[in-house]
């Protein structure tokens, strides 16, 4: 299967029954497949007439207690920003893939990594997050679907899959585990008719005096449960790295493959790889800081998770990036090469792409 295609039938084994969306390359497999595989599911599969028809229609059917989903690739995102902040603020679970693309503007159709910023920063208006993962492989997006439609649900919160048209159009096999339903909370709050109750409301409007400050702290409380409980992350040769690379998603996956290169060659080099994005693994990334070590962060963009990374760091290592924007796809040798070079790193020798 392509990784698209993975995503869609794991958020069907999962449980969703609405899907809306809008057409955008790379990521057009999803709606497809929703397309005629949602009905065999006894779903509902709509194509809206634009992106912010899509993410409101996921709202309401959030709203209604179903297990929604859409999917788009950045432009696509960008256009969908505030139906997820309303749905952030409204407290509604949904989930939300984003098969990334080169940019900014309509950029072209390459993988990238350049909407890191806009998933875990927020990306609309107001202070809200998303639960944020980050698949390496087409198994972590068959497991890592499955799991965010569960986290959706357990926190109230939309959840955003960040993967890439690498990943999104990669073939390769996995192994579909099948799906188990955790124990949940009870969905007590959904609009499912009042006959013989009272009414209940969902908003994201607070007018009264300090009624949104409250309502604010509230998700911010829960933000924190999430920095907490759901930090996600792996770590290859950590333990006696002189250079630690620091990656995700296919970034990761080609730095992997120069780290296990560079080991053989007998350099000791690891790779640290945040699987969630937000909440970002800042405590675990820190207590491997120390001052004979370096890190360096390589990411498709030019430079975003770089600056997570230094923060986690705070000063106790040397912090080096190198990145290629604009949908550019780096080689195995050629980050071998930057990891080499980070090893005797010397500020006045650097080139642009490989900074402090």
């Amino acid at each position: 299967m392509k990784g698209n295609e993975v995503i869609a039938e794991a958020a069907i084994q999962a449980g969703c029954r609405f899907y809306a969306g809008y057409p955008i390359t790379p990521q057009n497999e999803i709606p497809e497949y929703m397309s005629w595989r949602m009905p065999e599911a006894g779903g509902v599969f709509i194509q809206a007439e634009s992106e912010l028809a899509a993410i409101n229609m996921v709202y309401g059917a959030a709203a209604a207690g179903t297990r929604a989903m859409t999917s788009s690739s950045s432009p696509g995102i960008s256009l969908k920003t505030e139906g997820i902040s309303y749905l952030a603020g409204a407290e509604l679970p949904a989930v939300i893939v984003n098969v990334q693309r080169g940019g900014p503007g309509l950029g072209n159709i390459s993988g990238s990594q350049a909407d890191y910023f806009q998933a875990v920063k927020g990306g609309g208006h107001g202070d809200y997050k998303l639960l944020v993962y980050a698949p390496f492989n087409l198994q972590e997006m068959w497991d890592l679907t499955m799991l965010a439609f569960d986290k959706a649900d357990e926190y109230r919160n939309p959840v955003m899959i960040l993967t890439d048209g690498v990943i999104g159009q990669m073939i390769e096999p996995l192994y579909p585990t099948p799906y188990v339903r955790p124990e949940l909370p009870e969905k007590d709050w959904i609009l499912d008719g009042c006959k013989n109750r009272e009414p209940r409301m969902i908003k994201s409007l607070y007018m009264g005096e300090g009624e949104l400050e409250m309502r604010n702290l509230i998700l911010q409380r829960k933000y924190e449960k999430m920095r907490e409980k759901e930090v996600k992350f792996v770590g290859y040769h950590v333990e006696d790295s002189e250079v630690l690379v620091v990656a995700f998603g296919i970034a990761a996956r080609i730095a992997l493959s120069s780290v296990r290169r560079l080991r053989r060659d007998g350099f000791k080099v690891g790779l640290f790889r945040p699987v969630t994005l937000f909440p970002f693994p800042e405590k675990e990334l820190s207590m491997l800081a120390e001052e004979n070590r370096r890190f360096i962060t390589i990411e498709m963009n030019a430079g975003q998770m770089v600056e997570d990374v230094k923060l986690a760091i705070n000063g106790k290592s040397k912090v080096l990036f190198y990145g290629r924007p604009g949908g550019s796809i780096f080689t195995p040798e050629e980050v071998q090469e930057k990891i080499q070079q980070s090893l005797n790193y010397q500020p006045h020798l650097a080139k642009t792409n490989l900074i402090l």
